[in-house]
């Protein structure tokens, strides 16, 4: 089952992904890296070791962040910041650092579109129970 929670982690871990595959665009761009395929062929397979490689920490959370979570998800901002290379492979470094700001964007509308998630599962919950749906 769904819970407020459950919206509040999975919103703030995708926003956090999100922003770390924006960052790393960005960063790419600035040591003036373009895009290419093998750029993105390279992410890919260094999003394949994170994710073999994957820490079993037992952090907990920090400032309301389950870090446990994020530290075992992060190998899907290499695979986020792969899309658009293979989608403009030939982009410029400054296309680069673009389309890493539209990345790390997406985030942080994510982030800002979690007030209107919650009033939807709310908005669900009580059509439920005045349906006579057991939301449990």
């Amino acid at each position: 089952m769904v819970s407020p929670v459950a919206i509040r982690d999975g919103t703030l871990q995708a926003t956090l992904l999100l922003l770390v595959a924006g960052l790393l665009l960005v960063g790419l761009s600035l040591l003036g890296v373009g895009a290419s395929l093998p750029l993105a062929a390279g992410l890919v397979v260094l999003a394949i070791g994170l994710f073999l490689t994957r820490p079993e920490t037992t952090v907990g959370r920090v400032a309301g962040v389950d870090v446990d979570q994020i530290l075992r998800w992060l190998w899907l901002a290499l695979v986020l910041a792969a899309v658009p290379l293979v989608i403009r492979p030939t982009a410029t470094p400054g296309e680069v650092q673009s389309l890493g700001g539209l990345v790390g964007l997406a985030g942080m509308a994510n982030y800002f579109l979690r007030p209107l998630y919650l009033l939807g599962y709310d908005i669900s919950r009580k059509l439920a129970a005045l349906g006579g749906v057991d939301s449990r």
